[in-house]
């Protein structure tokens, strides 16, 4: 079994910046894709970014490009989502997801809130 925790969350501003950070329980993220998610009251959870394997590949949503980066450190098991100019919109509580040896994963989720 892994255990995925998130971190990081917490209340800014609109146009803040805030950095996500998930760590496992196993050393799995060299080996998985590994997404961020997020949903908001009322909302279907949603892809934010995703990253593959190697971290040479990654994906993001559409309302998140050029204002989110996913990264991971394989040596520290970390993977990371660096919000930048954060919107109203973005509020919501993010998860972790990890999808690795045919298994999902999924962290217990952190809440962000943008408001002024």
């Amino acid at each position: 079994q892994v255990q995925l925790v998130e971190s990081g969350g917490g209340l800014v501003q609109p146009g803040g910046s805030l950095r996500l950070s998930c760590s496992a329980s196993r050393n799995i993220f060299s080996g998985s894709a590994v997404g961020w998610y997020r949903q908001a009251p009322g909302k279907q959870r949603e892809l934010v970014a995703l990253i593959i394997r190697g971290g040479s590949s990654t994906n993001y949503a559409d309302s998140v490009k050029g204002r989110f980066t996913i990264s991971k450190d394989n040596a520290r098991n970390m993977v990371y989502l660096q919000m930048d100019s954060l919107k109203p919109e973005d509020t919501a509580v993010y998860y972790c997801s990890a999808h690795y040896l045919g298994n999902t994963y999924w962290g217990q989720g952190t809440q962000v809130t943008v408001s002024s």
